[in-house]
């Protein structure tokens, strides 16, 4: 589990510095710790794995202050668990995650957080998709793929994404290099 941990860490402070996440922008995590121990997404949940990979993730983003959000599985619609602090004014939906209903990772993230509350969606600046969980549908718009150089944690594959403004203008317009 402390192999797991250090690559969660590696891969959440690799995005967050690719991305140029500030404090109190958002990196959501999909995470299949069934993938990470190496067998097929949604049959081997383990808050053991979920535990060490939010430790990892969590400490990265903390050192930035960056809110993580953890996305349920499907069978909580993909539902998402965050501080209370991070997005005060979004409506709430009633759920606990537990491991075979949210998955692991949420599950973890629930009984970590200070204050946590679920949401339906989010529009987050940043993600990590550990073991193919779609994160996509909480990103905001224009996601961007990253090639991560710490693209496993166990076994499961590790995708990324950070967020860019949309570009608008045409053949004719500049860009700012920054927001890119």
């Amino acid at each position: 589990m402390k192999n797991i941990k250090e690559q969660a860490y590696k891969a959440a402070k690799e995005i967050i510095e690719t991305a140029k996440l500030k404090r109190g922008q958002i990196l959501v995590i999909g995470c299949s710790t069934s993938e990470v121990l190496g067998q097929k997404i949604g049959t081997d949940s383990s808050p053991k794995a979920a535990k060490a990979i939010f430790e990892g993730v969590y400490t990265a983003a903390n050192e930035k202050g960056i809110f993580v959000a953890a996305q349920c599985c499907e069978h909580l619609n993909r539902a998402i668990i965050i501080e209370s602090t991070a997005l005060p004014f979004n409506e709430r939906v009633n759920v606990v995650p537990q491991p075979k209903a949210g998955g692991s990772f949420a599950t973890v993230a629930y009984n970590s957080f200070e204050k946590p509350v679920a949401l339906e969606e989010i529009q987050a600046d940043a993600g990590l998709d550990i073991g193919f969980t779609m994160i996509g549908m909480h990103l905001k718009k224009v996601a961007v793929p990253v090639r991560l150089e710490n693209n496993r944690i166990g076994e499961a594959c590790v995708l990324a994404a950070r967020v860019r403004p949309k570009f608008i203008g045409g053949i004719r317009a500049n860009y700012d290099e920054e927001l890119m």
